[in-house]
C-alpha cells in the first residue's frame, strides 16, 4: 500500500478555473484507480493550507495516475498559477493496524460479542 500527502497554499490566481480542475481530478483519478484506489481525504486548516491524503493498493496504478496526460496538465497549470506552494510526499507503507470500537461493542442485551455465553 502507498500513502501520498498533498500539502498545499492557493495563490490568489486560484479562482473558478482551479475549482473545476480540482473536480475534474477527483473523478478522474477514481476512474483511472478504480478498486485500487483505496481512500481520499481533503482537509483544509484554518491558515489555509490544505492537505489530500490518498491511498493507494499499489505502484502500478499509481504509476498511471502520474503519468495521465489530463493529471499532467493540472500539474503544470498548479505550478504556474495555482499554488503559491506545495509538497507531495509519496509513501510505501510497511505495517498498519486498527481499532474501531463501534465494531467492536458488545450487543445491547448484555451478552459477549463472541457468541459464548
Amino acid at each position: 500500500m502507498f500513502v501520498i500527502l498533498f500539502t498545499s497554499r492557493l495563490s490568489d490566481q486560484a479562482g473558478e478555473d482551479y475549482y473545476a480542475t480540482e473536480a475534474e481530478m477527483r473523478e478522474r483519478v477514481r476512474v483511472i484507480a478504480g478498486s485500487d484506489l483505496m481512500d481520499v481525504k481533503h482537509y483544509t486548516a484554518e491558515d489555509g493550507e490544505r492537505l489530500a491524503v490518498v491511498r493507494w493498493r499499489n505502484a502500478e496504478t499509481l504509476e498511471k495516475w502520474r503519468a495521465d496526460p489530463a493529471h499532467q496538465l493540472a500539474q503544470r497549470l498548479g505550478r504556474e498559477r495555482w499554488y503559491s506552494s506545495y509538497e507531495l510526499t509519496v509513501a510505501e507503507v510497511i505495517r498498519t493496524s486498527s481499532h474501531d470500537a463501534e465494531a467492536e461493542a458488545p450487543p445491547s442485551d448484555g451478552s459477549p460479542s463472541d457468541g459464548s455465553r
